[in-house]
């Protein structure tokens, strides 16, 4: 069997039994590299050489986590919910609560929505405010794996769509490497490739949103970590300079291009304007790394697995086997090519980084096949974006788990990537393909 098909699908087995993600994608790694013709020092050298790359990201998500416990000891949080609160429990009325939930719902997407192309900063906004609306999620009862549903939609589907923010880095990673596989391309034909495939993600979020978790769901009424810093009644200079320093985040990141500096950034407003003072700098950076040390393990770690999987040198026979196997029937081909991208993003938990693995092989298969330059954008862009909803080290199911088990009652299998694979994932395979063949 091909090492990155057992690399994966050890990852994968081992995640649904509970097995902690980073040891999961460990022994996946080790797995894939001995059976791929590594020896066991080589397959430990790829790793290791491999996990550099995801320090970067694990230091920006441990600023971010200070940061947000920066923001929550303003006392802004608790404003957002008691007026909230006051709105659900206002003479007891459905329709209030109706009200409620469909207004956090649509806030919440329209924040991870804006996260990837109007402001880009990606999952920053989720330490920030997700925590902090816990006690109000529990009061109404809201299955928190619709909030994960809700989270993840918004955090893949604008950026494979949209050519801003993060999208336009998506789309010029599909241009370029479709070029460097001999295929040049309108960057402009993008978005219209891929509208059908998101017209999948959609079809999921309304299926989970309208159908899978509308039902509520009984959480115990405990003080997560955030809500038990609400200790403090924020003032008009603590909004004021909150919002100042939120501003001086976003610009230092847009400036710099680094979570890192604009959560440093953030974090010196709040303690220079005194809405947090600098003896407690310690505890609340401790504090905020602590809550988000399991995204920058995980992250670290994929970077590992990602690394043996290259140096295996398997990705390309198992396309290669997919040509024999489908050659002359276009339909299973595509369909072929979209699970081979599944099973290496899942792996990888990075459409981005996936993108020019495939793009390589992908483009001269989809010729040989005769599909239009079209068809392929969509093939390529799919099979990239496949598995980013879903993947245990997927950044856009790790963000939403951070926020929503800070006080450990969302698993992040179970209550994450299972049903964000389910509602995501199988429908952008069957959009994905119906647009192949569509476009022909």
């Amino acid at each position: 069997m091909n090492a990155v098909i057992i690399a994966v699908l050890v990852m994968l087995v081992l995640s649904l039994l509970r097995v902690n993600v980073v040891f999961a994608l460990l022994i996946g790694a080790l797995a894939g590299g001995l059976s791929g013709g590594l020896s066991f020092v080589d397959t430990l050298t790829s790793f290791t050489d491999g996990l550099g790359e995801g320090a970067t990201i694990a230091l920006s998500y441990a600023m971010l986590g200070g940061f947000a416990v920066a923001i929550s000891r303003t006392g802004i949080p608790e404003l957002l919910v008691s007026g909230v609160l006051k709105l659900v429990n206002k003479d007891g009325e459905a329709t209030r609560e109706n009200l409620a939930k469909a207004l956090i719902i649509i806030a919440l997407l329209a924040m991870a929505i804006f996260s990837q192309n109007l402001i880009p900063i990606h999952i920053a906004f989720i330490p920030l405010l997700v925590p902090p609306i816990l006690h109000i999620l529990n009061e109404l009862r809201i299955d928190r794996r619709l909030i994960a549903a809700v989270l993840t939609f918004g955090l893949t589907a604008p950026y494979i769509l949209l050519p801003y923010g993060f999208g336009l880095i998506f789309h010029e990673i599909v241009f370029t490497q479709m070029e460097l596989a001999g295929l040049t391309i309108d960057m402009a034909d993008i978005p219209k490739a891929m509208a059908i495939p998101v017209a999948g993600l959609l079809v999921g979020l309304i299926i989970a949103v309208f159908i899978s978790y509308r039902k509520p769901r009984e959480y115990r009424k405990t003080s997560s970590t955030i809500e038990g810093t609400l200790k403090k009644t924020a003032s008009t200079k603590d909004v004021i300079v909150t919002i100042v320093a939120l501003i001086a985040a976003l610009y230092a990141q847009i400036q710099t291009d680094s979570m890192i500096i604009g959560a440093l950034a953030g974090i010196l407003v709040l303690y220079v304007f005194g809405a947090m003072k600098w003896r407690e700098a310690d505890e609340v950076l401790t504090e905020g790394m602590r809550m988000m040390a399991f995204i920058g393990f995980v992250m670290i770690t994929a970077n590992g697995f990602a690394s043996v999987i290259q140096a295996t040198g398997a990705v390309e026979p198992l396309v290669d086997s997919v040509s024999e196997l489908f050659a002359g029937n276009k339909g299973i081909a595509a369909l072929a090519m979209l699970v081979v991208g599944l099973f290496v993003t899942m792996g990888i938990g990075s459409s981005f980084a996936t993108i020019p693995i495939i793009a390589a092989i992908f483009v001269p298969l989809s010729l040989e096949f005769e599909f239009s330059t079209m068809a392929i954008i969509a093939l390529i862009g799919t099979a990239g974006a496949l598995g980013d909803a879903g993947s245990p080290a997927s950044d856009s199911t790790l963000g939403p788990t951070a926020g929503l088990n800070v006080d450990g009652q969302h698993n992040h299998i179970w209550d994450t990537c299972v049903p964000t694979f389910l509602h995501y994932n199988i429908p952008l395979v069957i959009f994905g393909w119906i647009a192949a063949m569509i476009l022909g």
